[in-house]
């Protein structure tokens, strides 16, 4: 029997390589592939560099730009991650690679891990920190609201603020609080009201959802423009139990929506009492005040004192003017703070009668004893003409018999004195 052989088949290099790459890249065309990250990089183009590896091998993988860029987290090494893509083979060099198009943590959730990657970013560079927080202000005149205005949170927001005061203005942004855009249009809102109106503090909100939902409030440029905020922010997204990249930045987080309205502004009943607290401390102020100055105009009666009384019943009024000044503040609230700030004026025109009867009481009375010390003192006897005798010691003459002729008297007259010499005497009958 005759051996028959046949023909052998050699492929060249090149020609092997094609081969390969067309199995290769025909039979894994749209796989998944979980491994370890290691070696990653990002080149300046924005394409992602890595491999995946497991205990027993390895395979290089990269992310190009235009898959890159969707990704919301930032791959990390000796983390676990799923990729899916294709194969392909690099025939110069003899290589294969997984071109990765979509990438994913394993376990823990694409979103959950940029929440978390921000989250720490953020915190790194001190915006949680409690120092950095503006307060909110306790009497708001404007509120800026941002959110979509087709929304159960702005419905719940307005009918908070209506029950609580009617008269609050509000500006509402529209915006768009899910999908894709949002997260813009939510920063360009923060941006608006805070350089180009008059509002006093920014609400940012919407309801509740999923993470995903909720993802426009967890984007760092809304962080960026909150922190950038010249006016305070108060974050109000979701539930209670919603946490998001905006509440942890917020000068200050409400757990619902309606809870900011709340915060926001005090009710009618809240300031009556904050007025009443007021006008309690203002009375007590003005008792005291003036039980000092009582206290003061007794003890200071006939002494140049009266000069240093008018300077601080100047400080007294200007302390008036300045509590009046608070209540006219509070006041622009509503016509029912106004009426206190109107017995306000009246308890400071009472004072100022008060203290004008004050001084004019202790003014005539002062006169009153200065007029009498005028009629009792001997310098008056003196004006009239007369004149006092005087020894040589000082000891008034009433009697000739207490001075001998050739004696040297002294005589006080109402302008100056004489040197006299006694030449006789004789005793009136």
């Amino acid at each position: 029997m005759k051996n028959t052989e046949f023909p052998r088949k050699i492929y060249s290099v090149s020609e092997l390589s094609v081969e390969i790459r067309d199995l290769l890249e025909r039979r894994f065309i749209d796989i998944w592939v979980e491994g370890e990250i290691s070696n990653f990089k990002a080149s300046t183009a924005g394409h992602l560099y890595f491999t995946l590896k497991d205990d027993r091998a390895q395979l290089a993988a990269v992310c190009f730009r235009n898959s890159a860029r969707l990704l919301r987290f930032r791959p990390e090494n000796g983390k676990l991650f799923r990729a899916r893509g294709r194969v392909s083979t690099y025939e110069s060099r003899g290589e294969y690679q997984l071109i990765v198009e979509v990438l994913e943590p394993a376990g823990l959730g694409a979103l959950q891990l940029a929440f978390q990657q921000l989250k720490e970013k953020l915190e790194k560079e001190g915006l949680f920190r409690p120092d950095r927080k503006r307060p909110i202000p306790v009497f708001p005149r404007k509120i800026g609201i941002v959110t979509s205005p087709k929304s159960a949170a702005l419905r719940d927001i307005l009918t908070v603020l209506k029950r609580r005061h009617n008269a609050i203005n509000v500006l509402i942004f529209p915006a768009e609080v899910q999908g894709e855009g949002a997260s813009l249009q939510i920063m360009a809102g923060i941006d608006y009201l805070s350089r180009s109106t008059d509002v006093d503090v920014i609400v940012i909100t919407r309801g509740g959802g999923s993470m995903e939902d909720l993802w426009p409030f967890n984007e760092e440029r809304v962080a960026r423009a909150i922190v950038r905020a010249q006016k305070p922010v108060i974050s109000a997204v979701g539930h209670e139990v919603d946490f998001t990249i905006s509440d942890f930045v917020a000068d200050l987080r409400a757990p619902t929506p309606s809870a900011a309205a709340e915060i926001v502004i005090q009710s009618k009943e809240e300031i009556s009492q904050r007025v009443k607290q007021l006008e309690r401390r203002l009375e007590a102020v003005i008792k005291f005040r003036i039980g000092q100055l009582r206290h003061f105009l007794a003890s200071k009666v006939g002494s140049r004192g009266f000069v240093v009384a008018e300077n601080r019943i100047r400080r007294m009024a200007q302390r008036v003017d300045d509590l009046t000044f608070r209540l006219e503040q509070i006041g622009r609230t509503g016509a029912f703070i106004r009426s206190r700030a109107h017995r306000v004026e009246i308890c400071e025109q009472r004072l100022s009668n008060a203290i004008h009867q004050c001084l004019k009481k202790w003014h005539q009375a002062f006169a009153r004893i200065a007029h009498t010390l005028d009629a009792i003192s001997p310098l008056a006897v003196l004006e009239r003409g007369y004149a006092i005798c005087l020894t040589p010691d000082g000891r008034v003459v009433r009697s000739v018999d207490t001075v001998e002729p050739d004696a040297t008297v002294k005589v006080r007259l109402h302008e100056g004195s004489l040197l006299a010499k006694v030449i006789s005497k004789q005793r009136e009958s």
